[in-house]
């Protein structure tokens, strides 16, 4: 289920609940659902068929839609329980795991902490290298003016 997103589990959903009361589709229908892309609607009817909410009826062949997809029970039942959108839904709530363990978590975090302790200290080293930079600059501002300064003295005279 992971593979999907939000729009795809949108589109899942629509088209279960565009099973009608015979509770079945023709691939003239499967394709005006889908404005006639037929990559796309052999796409949702995929993961149809991976589901195993609908079975097919008539096929023309490996890479083309079936001539009448059948809903199962099963589907009309996912479907009431909220489809796969709520699937998607629930899915994003669950928080994410870095590791399993709390061993491995402890692990992560002290690499991060190191990572954390390494760029601190690359940046404190950056900072002094600026005002180092910044110091010679000033300084060299000055021995040019100085230099400018001299050079009017003695060419005035």
């Amino acid at each position: 289920m992971t593979d999907l997103n939000e729009y795809e589990c949108e589109m899942l959903d629509v088209m279960l609940e565009a099973f009608g009361v015979p509770d079945n589709l023709t691939r003239e229908q499967i394709l005006q659902l889908f404005d006639y892309d037929e990559a796309s609607a052999f796409a949702m009817v995929s993961a149809l068929l991976r589901e195993e909410l609908v079975v097919v009826a008539g096929a023309h062949g490996i890479y083309e839609l079936p001539d009448r997809l059948i809903l199962k029970p099963k589907g009309e039942k996912f479907l009431k329980e909220g489809g796969f959108t709520r699937r998607y839904q629930l899915e994003q709530q669950k928080p994410l795991q870095v590791g399993g363990t709390q061993a491995k978590l402890q692990q992560h975090n002290m690499k991060l902490q190191n990572q954390k302790l390494e760029q601190q200290t690359e940046i404190i080293n950056l900072k002094k290298s600026i005002e180092s930079l910044r110091m010679r600059q000033y300084l060299w501002w000055a021995l040019i003016l100085v230099a400018l300064i001299v050079g009017y003295f003695t060419g005035h005279k």
